[in-house]
């Protein structure tokens, strides 16, 4: 059977179309148009020409076992050492070289562990301007071993919200145990043996009076005779965090 004449023109039109797209798409375009593939070859060729600045873990690991084992057992396993100190090629070439620097200033640390609301529960942050202002964090925080101040794990079942709290202020290193007193009852029958709560001025006193040994505790001091009247500190200072107000 005869095809119609209309059939036949429309399947020429169709067929030189096709013709038109494969001789564009395979010999007229170049193939960076459609795949990636010339773009990441390009890359990897421009990237391979720059020289050398990072040495890598494994090359640090082999002068400084030491530090990279206390590293890789706590919180900043997964953080490389160049992180930190930055490139270390030219040092790892070269010991006379000029060694990396070390991140002593406080902008190092809180560009992780700085307040951000997006971060997920959990992570370690601050608030800089209320967590020991104007000190460095190396100071009571051994970078490669980062351990958070935490309450004893007896206590954090329970009391998790205070442990965050707390952990974001002055008294962040301050044990529970330096203000509660808490009988073994109290992890059976909490309600019936409840944590003592300091019961006079005095505890708060050993730190901040003027005079007092605690360099940190002694910038907060206070004339315990006239400041509060016969009112116990906790009673208008929250001790989880006492820059606010109770």
């Amino acid at each position: 059977m005869k095809l119609p004449e209309q059939v036949t023109r429309l399947g020429i039109v169709i067929a030189v179309i096709v013709a038109v797209v494969l001789l564009l798409r395979f010999v007229i375009l170049p193939e960076s148009l459609f795949s990636a593939r010339p773009h990441q070859a390009a890359a990897a060729e421009r990237e391979m020409a720059k020289p050398l600045r990072h040495a890598g873990v494994a090359v640090c690991r082999e002068c400084h076992e030491e530090q990279f084992e206390l590293k890789y057992g706590g919180k900043h396993r997964t953080i490389g050492c160049e992180n930190c100190h930055g490139p270390a090629a030219s040092h790892a070439a070269d010991e006379n070289a000029a060694k990396p620097p070390l991140p002593r200033e406080r902008e190092a640390c809180l560009a992780c562990h700085g307040y951000d609301s997006s971060r997920p529960n959990g992570f370690p942050q601050v608030d800089p301007l209320e967590h020991r202002p104007r000190k460095k964090c190396v100071t009571c925080h051994d970078p490669h071993d980062p351990v958070p101040p935490k309450a004893p794990t007896e206590c954090t079942g329970c009391h998790g919200r205070i442990e965050h709290t707390k952990a974001m202020s002055t008294h962040a290193l301050l044990p529970c145990a330096s203000c509660h007193a808490v009988d073994a009852q109290h992890m059976t029958e909490p309600r019936l043996a409840l944590p003592t709560k300091p019961d006079s001025r005095e505890v708060c006193g050993r730190c901040h009076v003027p005079g007092a040994t605690d360099p940190a505790a002694s910038k907060v001091s206070v004339d315990m005779a006239a400041h509060g009247g016969t009112y116990v500190c906790w009673e208008c200072h929250y001790a989880h965090l006492p820059e606010g107000r109770k």
